[in-house]
């Protein structure tokens, strides 16, 4: 017979990134259009340069010069006009000037925010003229194209399930069932829950899944040889089950441990052996 775990889980996108600025500044521009598709690379938000562009002009005029002070101090060393040790300050003063002048040239990289992903961006948080620092959410900006659905199952399926295994699984509002494999489970099981964590990749072209909804799952196990009995003939009890055997024209009862379960068997893994006669009514 074939297990089966009913779980729920959520919904969540395969990528997401809280946009964010490195670095404070008036923002110049907003280039992105809000709950629109943007490609990884484009430049979503422009913050103000001017005084950044000044510091990279004056850098390079300086690095100009040191060239021109380091191409001289060379020929002058090559006739033995001047020293070594003056030779290697001109240089590293010319090293010097190149460093500075990329600094700038990194901290203006910085006043372009661009999409380290393609995806869709959602609502904006700033406003071109707002001054904007790190700690300043700009908007969200998710990859939907395939979804994540993380959820959990009891400890006893654990070493049951792994990557690449099949889930199916529904969501409210949407008639149709979608299907997902495991790509990642959790290191250990939640000591707090006696659960196991994992994660399946679904793929999303249309858009239907929405990142943040409730996932109700279904996994099916793969089909096992084994025992089984009807449900009705098994006795729950304080500390396990128990059913009843006809020995010899006689009732005698027998404890059981039990597996898998369907709508209307049970799995017995010990206390009852293939050829032994059930009892399964007129129990009481």
């Amino acid at each position: 017979m074939g297990d089966r775990i009913a779980t729920v889980g959520t919904v969540l996108p395969n990528e997401e990134v809280d946009l964010r600025s490195e670095i404070s500044g008036k923002i110049e521009k907003i280039c992105f259009r809000e709950g629109s598709a943007v490609r990884k690379g484009e430049v979503l938000v422009k913050i103000g340069d001017a005084e950044l562009q000044a510091q990279l002009l004056r850098a390079r005029y300086r690095q100009a010069i040191a060239e021109d002070q380091a191409e001289r101090q060379r020929q002058l060393f090559a006739v033995q006009q001047t020293s070594q040790v003056e030779y290697d300050s001109a240089v590293n003063a010319l090293n010097i000037s190149r460093a500075e002048a990329q600094l700038i040239q990194a901290q203006l990289d910085k006043t372009e925010i661009r999409a380290p992903f393609a995806g869709l961006i959602g609502l904006r948080q700033v406003s071109e003229g707002s001054y904007l620092s790190p700690a300043t959410p700009i908007a969200m900006l998710q990859d939907q194209g395939s979804v994540k659905v993380e959820f959990s199952v009891p400890e006893k399926y654990a070493g049951a399930l792994e990557v690449g295994d099949e889930i199916r699984f529904s969501v409210q509002g949407v008639a149709q069932t979608f299907a997902g494999r495991i790509y990642a489970l959790e290191a250990k099981i939640d000591q707090a829950t006696r659960t196991l964590r994992l994660r399946a990749l679904s793929a999303n072209p249309d858009g239907a899944l929405v990142p943040g909804a409730f996932a109700e799952i279904d996994i099916v196990l793969p089909e096992k040889e084994g025992l089984t009995i009807p449900g009705a003939a098994l006795i729950p009890e304080l500390k396990g089950h128990r059913v009843f055997l006809c020995v010899a024209g006689k009732a005698v009862s027998q404890s059981v441990v039990i597996g898998a379960r369907t709508a209307d068997r049970v799995e017995i893994t010990k206390g009852v052996q293939a050829g032994d006669t059930l009892i399964t009514s007129a129990i009481l």
